[in-house]
């Protein structure tokens, strides 16, 4: 099986719809955040996609890339890589944030988009790569420290959501 990250686009949308049904459908949160996003309009979907690589954002958030995990048929996973860092995004969202889909975890598959994002945002010039998760994610924790990641200090949110904070060198 070959896996790649490619930019969302018309060929993969019914792929990415089944990713995103299944996902949808498990209630769980959609992270990382981009998956929510106008999932019934491709093009409306990849119009989003080109104004947030662009810069074309809201004041106060920083361009971002997002990627879709595929490997011959199947949307696995999504990626979304934050081109630098604000105060929020240096406290509890790093430069990447990725998910898979539910029916596709523990096979490996996020260890290996990490691995793949971090490629991708060296090509953006990011020398340190900041990769977060939450205190009970354990299996993302896992995923960041196989890609190299070094533990930070931990961030405290308002509501007392603990998150860990790796750095990782390109």
């Amino acid at each position: 099986m070959t896996l790649q990250l490619v930019k969302p686009d018309k060929n993969w949308y019914s792929a990415y719809q089944s990713f995103y049904f299944e996902w949808d459908e498990s209630k769980e949160k959609m992270i990382p955040w981009v998956i929510a996003q106008f999932p019934d309009d491709i093009d409306k979907l990849l119009a989003f996609y080109d104004d947030h690589h662009s810069g074309n954002i809201p004041q106060n958030w920083v361009p971002d890339t997002t990627y879709w995990l595929v490997d011959e048929a199947n949307v696995i996973g999504v990626v979304n890589i934050r081109h630098y860092l604000n105060d929020f995004l240096l406290e509890s969202g790093g430069h990447i944030g990725y998910g898979i889909r539910p029916s596709e975890r523990r096979k490996g598959y996020a260890t290996i988009m990490l691995q793949l994002a971090l490629k991708k945002a060296k090509e953006l010039g990011i020398k340190e790569t900041l990769v977060t998760c939450d205190a009970e994610n354990v299996a993302s924790k896992k995923v960041i420290l196989r890609n190299g990641g070094k533990a930070a200090d931990d961030y405290v949110d308002n509501d007392g959501n603990i998150i860990h904070r790796f750095w990782i060198d390109a």
